[in-house]
Order: C-alpha cells, then sequence, then structure tokens
C-alpha cells in the first residue's frame, strides 16, 4: 500500500483547495492508498511542512495548489536539516499553473492518477544566491519591468485581473532606467535593461510561452534579455509573449546557460517563481536533476 501527505489550503478565495481535495481522495481510495490531509494555516506553511516532516514510511509529499505552493515544497525540501530527499508531487489546483503547463497535466484527477502510477521524474533546480538569503525556483527568475509590473500590480488589486494590463501600460510610459551588469559563464554585458528573465519551464504567469526551448532536466536555464527600447517596441513585444514569437525579435537575445549574476546599479527585488522575493545583486546557478517530482 502507498502512502502519501496531502496539504491543502481550506482559506482560499473561492475554495478551490477543499473542492479538488473532495474530487481527488476517491482516486487514492480506489486504489488503496492512504493519505494523510494537513490543512495549510498560513503562507509558507508548506515550506515549513516540508522542511519538517517526518517522511517515515511515505512514498511523497504531496499538495493542492499551483506554482507558488510547488515552490514553497521544494524551498523547505532543500533546507531540511537531515538533507533528507523524498519525491514531491503537485496536484493541480493554482491560478497560472505553469509547471503543470508544460507537463500536460492540467487537470487535477490526471495528476493523481500519476501519482499512484509511480510516474517519476527529477527536474532542475535553480540556485538564487540573493543580498539577503538563498532561494531555489523551479519555474523563473526575473529582473527589471515584469517585477516592477506585479509589484505595481500588488498595489491596484481593487481593479481585479485587469491591474496586470495597467500595470503593464503605466511601467512601459514609465520606460525607467534599469542599468546593470549582466554575467552570464564569464560574460559580462553592461546596458540599460528593460527586463530579464531566466526560466527552467517553457511557461510563466497565466499561459505565457516565454521560454519555448526550455528543458526542465537539461541543466541549463533559458534566459531572455531585453534592453532598453522604444515604447512602442516594448508594447508589441508583450503580445508575443504569449505565443513564443517574441524570441524571433531583433531586440532581445536568448541564451541556454548554466550560471549568470545580475548586478544592477540600484537593487531591488526579485521575481522569483512568480513572488516578490530576494533582492539583487544576485547569483543564479543550475543544479540538475536535484530534485524528484511525481509526475
Amino acid at each position: 500500500m502507498s502512502k502519501y501527505y496531502i496539504t491543502v489550503n481550506p482559506h482560499g478565495g473561492t475554495k478551490k483547495g477543499p473542492k479538488i481535495l473532495s474530487q481527488v481522495l476517491p482516486i487514492f481510495e480506489s486504489n488503496n492508498a492512504e493519505v494523510t490531509i494537513i490543512e495549510t494555516e498560513y503562507a509558507g506553511h508548506a515550506k515549513d511542512l516540508a522542511m519538517d516532516v517526518d517522511m517515515t514510511d511515505y512514498d511523497g509529499f504531496c499538495c493542492i495548489g499551483g506554482d507558488g505552493t510547488m515552490h514553497e515544497a521544494i524551498n523547505g525540501l532543500l533546507k531540511r536539516k537531515d538533507r533528507k530527499r523524498f519525491p514531491l508531487g503537485l496536484i493541480t489546483g493554482g491560478t497560472g499553473n505553469s509547471f503543470m503547463f508544460d507537463m500536460n497535466c492540467l487537470d487535477p484527477v490526471d495528476a493523481v492518477k500519476r501519482i499512484i502510477a509511480g510516474k517519476r521524474r527529477f527536474i532542475d533546480v535553480l540556485e538564487c544566491n540573493s543580498k539577503d538569503d538563498v532561494y531555489y525556483a523551479f519555474n523563473l527568475v526575473g529582473w527589471g519591468m515584469p517585477t516592477d509590473i506585479n509589484n505595481l500590480a500588488e498595489k491596484m488589486r481593487w481593479l481585479g485581473t485587469q491591474r496586470y494590463n495597467v500595470a503593464t501600460l503605466i511601467e512601459v510610459m514609465r520606460n525607467s532606467k534599469r542599468f546593470a551588469d549582466l554575467s552570464i559563464d564569464g560574460e559580462i554585458i553592461s546596458d540599460d535593461f528593460a527586463f530579464i528573465i531566466a526560466c527552467n519551464t517553457i511557461h510563466v504567469g497565466k499561459g505565457m510561452k516565454m521560454a519555448p526551448k526550455a528543458i526542465i532536466d537539461d541543466g541549463l536555464v533559458d534566459i531572455i534579455i531585453v534592453p532598453k527600447v522604444n515604447r512602442l517596441k516594448l508594447l508589441k513585444l508583450f503580445p508575443k509573449l504569449f505565443t513564443g514569437e517574441h524570441i524571433n525579435s531583433p531586440e532581445l537575445q536568448y541564451k541556454q546557460v548554466n550560471n549568470f549574476s545580475i548586478i544592477p546599479n540600484e537593487n531591488n527585488k526579485l521575481n522569483i517563481d512568480g513572488e516578490l522575493l530576494g533582492t539583487t545583486p544576485v547569483k543564479v546557478k543550475v543544479l540538475k536533476k536535484e530534485i524528484e517530482v511525481l509526475i
């Protein structure tokens, strides 16, 4: 008999977590899989659980959620004092679901069937040595305009989902100066950048095909470098991010690298797996096939 932990957030605004749990529990039961359900009580609880949970006789630590929940579980796992490793499972229940988009597994029932079938694979992780702490990313590390857009959008939550579009227009019109040194495998690029985003997955956000060449276990991170361009070119570039066509734009560079650093003239926040975390300067390196996932 297999045995799993399942974390679920009972307090989400739409109560999506409990609904998904009631949908998938019969699948575990019909396959003689034993589950221990843990309700998360605060932001970061999944990280704390993955950091301390006793995995004796358990086959995996599974979470209902999206990229943010998976980020928490990975950071908890990789910061365990006992250095114990165990497989992580994600049951699709987030907003963007970039990782599960890549895994072609947007249905929570499908996710559970894969978990029970014992489907496993190792994936890369990005180790981010930030000014204030070490973070682990499995999706993206971003700096510049996308981070500023997220930051501004958080202050405009009263606009609902439209806040991201409004924030994007405002930041494009601001076209702020972002001077930095970007070091890629030892080569230094000094410029005024619009943004720099490094992806371990093809998709970011809600279906943006940011890094169409990304492979999640190749030991490389795909980095998109956009220097400062005029406002019209920026406005034309953003819609292409959803299709992957942006990589053909002469304004940007697309590289696949093992490590890089961002050292701006003025330090500011980073976007790590969709969350505003860490502060520049930051050094990032790929940890090849660092964790095992049930997928």
